[in-house]
């Protein structure tokens, strides 16, 4: 600018740069009013969408400060922040917008957007009842995670079979629904004879085509040892650990549920005395290496001789106490020589093979091992007595 009557305006058209001083003169240049007039709706439409997104943001704040429920909280999100919600079409409006309009409404928008998210945040922490401060730290130790305990009965039973397979015998499973005839005539207990008054049994409520009742909860592990035989043959040494079950009245020494452990061996010249060294191991097995063992005659249907196997008290070392009823020996097995029709039955000659079979209660033998009085104390899923294992 060289004088006070002279204003030089370098950027405007060359017709405006002729404009008197101190006078507006508008020129119509061809294709400047276009464009202007075009500037101008641009910049109020954008106007439009700053007011939009100011209005919603205020109406999205109004809503949440009369939220008191979760459920109506969910609600106003998605309506607000969900994939179609009001504020998302907006953000995605913004594609059509140039660059320079993009970077102005976008940098609001997301400002917005991010203060909103804000408040849902603490909407929800306000309404669950909880502080920011506590949120998870992933940095802090985690919490230790409490460990089951296995069945002093899983315990026992483990230690058998670790014991027995060391010896060469297979641990085999059978049916807990079985047959009548497995579980009482295979085993030399035909219908009616009188060791099944033995027995008290829960019989299934499903008759047989010829209208007998043949289906029962077996009473025993023995049932499985005509099973054996028919699919193995002889020899043949195996031992079967299960459950079994009684119409027993439960008290602190019955109870209707509870675990057996089968032993058959079958051989040619299997005698009494192979029975006996077993059954010595296994003894000492559970109750040291200075139990004795004294077997007495006594009667089992599906053994022929049959006996009764008693070890010295563990607890009195054999000079009487209440545990023992001052006798010095705890009954713990059922044994003896397999009955040839048992035999038979599993499709073996006795005449050829002889055998020894035995059984005893896991549920008792694990009674006396870890001192427990009271046998419902197995089933009773009580936690306390659980974790002393």
């Amino acid at each position: 600018m060289k004088n006070s009557s002279k204003i030089v305006i370098s950027n405007l058209p060359a017709p405006l740069r002729l404009a008197r001083p101190g006078k507006l003169v508008i020129w119509k240049v061809k294709g400047w009013e276009k464009s202007h007039e075009e500037l101008r709706i641009k910049n109020y439409e954008l106007g439009i969408m700053k007011n939009e997104i100011e209005k919603l943001k205020n109406e999205i704040l109004s809503n949440l400060a009369k939220v008191k429920e979760e459920r109506v909280l969910k609600d106003l999100e998605i309506k607000y922040l969900g994939r179609k919600g009001e504020l998302t079409k907006i953000l995605r409006s913004l594609k059509d917008l140039s660059e320079k309009e993009k970077k102005e409404i976008g940098q609001l928008a997301n400002e917005i957007k991010k203060e909103i998210e804000d408040k849902f945040s603490e909407a929800k922490i306000a309404i669950s009842g909880k502080s920011g401060q506590e949120r998870v730290d992933i940095t802090l130790p985690g919490e230790k995670i409490e460990r089951g305990h296995l069945s002093p009965l899983t315990l026992v039973q483990n230690e058998l079979e670790d014991l027995f397979t060391s010896l060469g015998f297979m641990v085999l499973d059978g049916p807990e629904l079985e047959s009548d005839f497995y579980n009482f005539t295979a085993v030399n207990i035909p219908p009616n004879h009188p060791a099944r008054d033995m027995q008290d049994t829960f019989y299934i409520d499903k008759k047989n085509k010829d209208g007998e009742y043949d289906l029962v909860m077996r009473t025993h592990t023995s049932s499985v040892q005509v099973r054996a035989m028919q699919k193995y043959g002889a020899p043949l040494r195996c031992v079967v650990p299960g459950k079994c079950f009684r119409c027993e009245a439960t008290d602190v020494r019955h109870e209707h549920t509870f675990y057996q452990i089968e032993g058959l061996m079958v051989d040619k010249g299997i005698s009494l005395s192979n029975m006996k060294a077993v059954l010595e191991t296994v003894a000492k097995k559970l109750y040291g290496e200075d139990t004795k063992l004294r077997m007495r005659p006594k009667f089992y249907p599906f053994v022929e001789p049959g006996a009764n196997g008693e070890v010295t008290c563990f607890l009195c070392q054999g000079k009487g106490c209440s545990l023992c009823k001052n006798s010095g020996w705890l009954e713990i097995f059922g044994s003896g020589l397999v009955h040839p029709n048992v035999l038979k039955n599993g499709g073996i000659d006795p005449k050829i093979y002889s055998g020894f079979a035995f059984g005893f209660g896991l549920t008792r033998v694990t009674q006396l091992k870890y001192g427990i009085d009271d046998i419902r104390l197995f089933n009773g899923g009580d936690l306390r007595f659980l974790n002393q294992f």
